[in-house]
């Protein structure tokens, strides 16, 4: 599992950095988020969560998705949206209300 992080979007406000478990996730000399060694991210999705600027994406398994996928949250007051751009050119966009999220 690993994530993607988009330099272009990026507007270094190192939140990403603040919640990587790994410390994987690093600021460069232009202040832009960055993973040196993808492969030892861990999958737990904190970074994603936390970017604002939807700047890093996280790589689906063929399982959750198809080869190619990538995920992304997108905030939206009491709801986070979780979009999934598919290798086709599609979009799966699933949208989880925070107040109903953990009712049960």
């Amino acid at each position: 599992m690993s994530i993607a992080i988009n330099k272009n979007k990026c507007v270094g406000c190192g939140r990403c950095m603040d919640v990587c478990p790994g410390s994987l996730i690093k600021l460069d000399g232009e202040n832009r988020a960055f993973i040196k060694y993808p492969k030892d991210c861990w999958g737990c999705t904190s970074c994603i969560k936390e970017c604002r600027s939807y700047a890093i994406g996280f790589f689906l398994g063929a399982d959750m998705g198809g080869t190619g996928s990538i995920v992304h949250t997108e905030d939206e007051g009491d709801i986070l949206k979780w979009v999934v751009d598919m290798p086709d050119g599609s979009k799966m966009v699933m949208e989880i209300d925070r107040n109903e999220s953990n009712k049960y």
